[in-house]
C-alpha cells in the first residue's frame, strides 16, 4: 500500500539536470576530462556533490595526474547559477501532478540545502511540499544510501515500506531500493533518452512513466 510519495528534485520538478550536464561535460572537457553523455549520467546523477567531486577527482588523478575540484567547481558553480537564472524551468506538468496528489509527499534531493530552496521556490513548487523538503545535508550518507529517504519517511511518519519513490537517475533508484521502498523511474526530464530511461528499469524501478501525464494518471490508481 502506497501511503506516501517521495520525489527527487532535478529532472524530476524541476527540468534542471539537462543544464547542468551540458555545463558539467564542457567544464571537464576543458579540463582534459572527456566523458560520453549516456555513461556520465548514469554514473554521477543523483550524487551529492562531494560524493560527484570526490569520484571525479579519483578519475583526473589517474588519468590526468591532477584533481579537478578547486578548477572545475567555481566555473561549473558560475555557469549553472546563470544558466537556473535565466532557463530554468519546471520539468512540464509537474506542478499540476503534484498539486493533484493528496498522498503525504516530501521531496528528498541531493541538492544542498540553498540550492534546493531556490529551484523549488523560483518554480512555486516549494509550498506544494513545505515543511517536507530534505537534502543531502539533513544525512550522513547522500544517495545512493538510503538514509535521505529513510529520514523523509520518518519525518513524514510513514514506514519506508509504504514508501514510493519517483526518481530520475540509477543512484536515486538504488537509493530507493536500499531503503525498502517502491521505486517508479521517470523520464519526463529534458536530460533524459531511451537509454537512460532503461537503465532505470534495469536498476530496479517498477516501472517507467515517460512525462508527468502519465505519472499523474498512474497516481489516479493509489
Amino acid at each position: 500500500m502506497t501511503s506516501a510519495v517521495l520525489f527527487d528534485c532535478d529532472g524530476v520538478l524541476v527540468d534542471s539536470e539537462v543544464l547542468i550536464h551540458a555545463i558539467e561535460l564542457q567544464v571537464l572537457s576543458e579540463l582534459g576530462l572527456h566523458y560520453e553523455s549516456g555513461p556520465f549520467k548514469a554514473r554521477f546523477m543523483g550524487l551529492s556533490n562531494a560524493a560527484y567531486f570526490a569520484q571525479l577527482n579519483k578519475e583526473a588523478i589517474e588519468r590526468i595526474g591532477r584533481p579537478v575540484e578547486a578548477e572545475a567547481k567555481p566555473r561549473m558553480v558560475a555557469m549553472i547559477e546563470k544558466a537556473f537564472a535565466e532557463q530554468l524551468a519546471e520539468v512540464k506538468g509537474a506542478r499540476a501532478a503534484v498539486g493533484a496528489l493528496h498522498l503525504p509527499k516530501a521531496v528528498a534531493s541531493s541538492s544542498g540545502i540553498r540550492a534546493l530552496d531556490y529551484k523549488l521556490k523560483k518554480l512555486e513548487l516549494w509550498d506544494a511540499f513545505a515543511p517536507h523538503v530534505y537534502s543531502g545535508e539533513h544525512v550522513a550518507h547522500a544517495k545512493p544510501a538510503p538514509d535521505l529517504f529513510l529520514h523523509a519517511a520518518s519525518k513524514l511518519s510513514v514506514p519506508p515500506a509504504d514508501c514510493l519513490v519517483i526518481e530520475d537517475s540509477v543512484n536515486g533508484v538504488r537509493a530507493g531500493l536500499a531503503a525498502g521502498m517502491t521505486v517508479w523511474g521517470f523520464a519526463g526530464g529534458g536530460h533524459m533518452d531511451a537509454a537512460m530511461g532503461t537503465r532505470l528499469l534495469e536498476a530496479g524501478a517498477v516501472r517507467r512513466a515517460s512525462d508527468w501525464d502519465e505519472a499523474k494518471m498512474l497516481f489516479e490508481r493509489l
